[in-house]
């Protein structure tokens, strides 16, 4: 099977359309920096007892060194703090719409990482190291084409990462809502109070579309709800947030809250 035709069942004409648009023209992120990326959002539901430690093992020495070596930097690992049932992991992973399709075939012809996995992939079925897999594709906002480090992540300085999920009652209010946060200043006025993205994104395929994914970062809770205040008193999104067409009750059906903690190896 063809690479276009790969894509086209995997996740359908969504995301082919998106693909298409780009092919051909960007080769590789140093070739097209300005090109958004794709996010791969898998989130791992666990039970406690001997998966964690195994997923762990298998993320830090397996999966994220292989991922590594095929170019997809930086590989996110993150843990539940409040807003899902625990244990819980996510990993977001960046890639391309001319690579996202060949991530599993590449890793599979990885002798290195098949060596190095094999506690995770020799696990029986009657003990299990996860409960359920879960996986999200998402395309980066232009204006956040990237996924942007905290500047604490490289000396592990204490993270706190907020995942929300905007859901919309249909395709027009999703595009009004994704409008308003990358061409009508939200994103500006996220940055100017301290609210600092991580990535912006929308729901390409996965569950609860249509759908917009974006997460911060913050030093602590304090620090969090600091932000949040600064951002709800903002006289420019007060006005913003009353713009005729673009009100919460018109263009969002559904917001969700998730804190994360990241893992000791994560590399955001």
């Amino acid at each position: 099977m063809d690479r276009r035709a790969f894509i086209t069942s995997t996740v359908g004409t969504t995301f082919f359309a998106a693909a298409s648009a780009t092919d051909g023209a960007q080769t590789s992120r140093d070739a097209r920096a300005d090109v958004p990326d794709l996010y791969v959002w898998r989130q791992y539901s666990l039970r406690n007892g001997g998966g964690p430690r195994l997923l762990a093992d298998y993320l830090q020495n397996a999966y994220i060194p292989a991922l590594n070596r095929l170019g997809h930097k930086p590989i996110g690992v993150f843990e539940v703090v409040t807003g899902l049932p625990t244990p819980a992991v996510f990993v977001l992973t960046p890639a391309t719409p001319s690579n996202v399709s060949s991530i599993e075939t590449e890793l599979e012809a990885d002798e290195q990482f098949v060596r190095a996995a094999a506690p995770y992939f020799d696990a029986p079925p009657t003990d299990p190291v996860y409960l359920r897999q879960e996986v999200t594709l998402l395309a980066a906002f232009p204006k956040v084409p990237h996924v942007e480090v905290p500047a604490a992540t490289a000396a592990k300085g204490p993270r706190l990462f907020e995942l929300r999920t905007y859901e919309s009652h249909n395709e027009r209010a999703h595009r009004a809502k994704v409008r308003m946060f990358s061409e009508m200043g939200e994103i500006d006025i996220f940055r100017r109070v301290g609210l600092v993205p991580v990535f912006f994104s929308r729901t390409l395929a996965g569950a609860r579309m249509p759908s917009l994914v974006y997460m911060l970062v913050h030093e602590n809770m304090a620090a969090r709800e600091k932000s949040w205040d600064a951002f709800r008193n903002d006289a420019d999104w007060k006005k913003l947030s009353a713009t005729p067409g673009y009100t919460d009750p018109e263009i969002v059906s559904n917001i969700t809250t998730v804190l994360l903690r990241p893992s000791g190896y994560s590399q955001i």
